[in-house]
């Protein structure tokens, strides 16, 4: 059986706090969380673990997440020397993005997919971090891994996914043909 690992991960600072998006290496993680189809369990980390959860990415047969490769593996590589862009990933975001022309949040296509939207934002982490409320922040991620993992399957079953066309209001299908890992 492959090893599937579902992965996001919250920071510590917001893009405004380090001077743009372009310096995601320096927002910092604040609570990382994986879900491993061969463990059957969910793993949270904290940036003390940040090398951990790097190994456990790095042993997995395929890392799913949504916008790992533009978001949460550029944060985690303040971490590690090693280059993360090798890590066998799907990141769903990537491929929505290409198959519909246009990029969609985990919570639109949660939404409309499975009628469930997420829990939060990810501003909500960044206010919790900074009231020391780590839990919530694990709370909440654990929930987008879910979230995650549940569309993922969704769309590897069935060959499509779902968000809510803003032009037509209409609830609409997205080919999602290679999500199968």
């Amino acid at each position: 059986m492959k090893n599937i690992v579902y992965f996001d991960l919250e920071t510590q600072k917001s893009a405004a706090e380090v001077g743009g998006w372009q310096n995601k290496r320096d927002m910092k993680m604040s609570i990382g969380v994986t879900y491993s189809t061969a463990a059957q369990a969910y793993r949270i980390y904290t940036e003390d673990e940040a090398e951990d959860l790097i190994q456990e990415l790095r042993r997995a047969d395929c890392v799913v997440g949504f916008n790992i490769l533009g978001f949460d593996f550029q944060v985690l590589e303040a971490y590690t020397l090693f280059d993360l862009g090798t890590v066998a990933a799907l990141d769903l975001m990537v491929d929505v993005e290409k198959s519909l022309g246009r990029r969609l949040g985990l919570d639109a296509i949660a939404s409309e997919t499975l009628g469930v939207g997420k829990t939060g934002h990810g501003t909500d982490a960044l206010k919790w971090w900074k009231e020391g409320r780590m839990m919530e922040i694990a709370e909440y991620c654990c929930y987008d891994v879910k979230a995650t993992k549940l569309v993922h399957e969704y769309g590897a079953s069935l060959g499509h996914v779902y968000y809510l066309n803003d032009r037509t209001k209409r609830r609409e299908a997205i080919s999602v043909g290679g999500w199968k890992v």
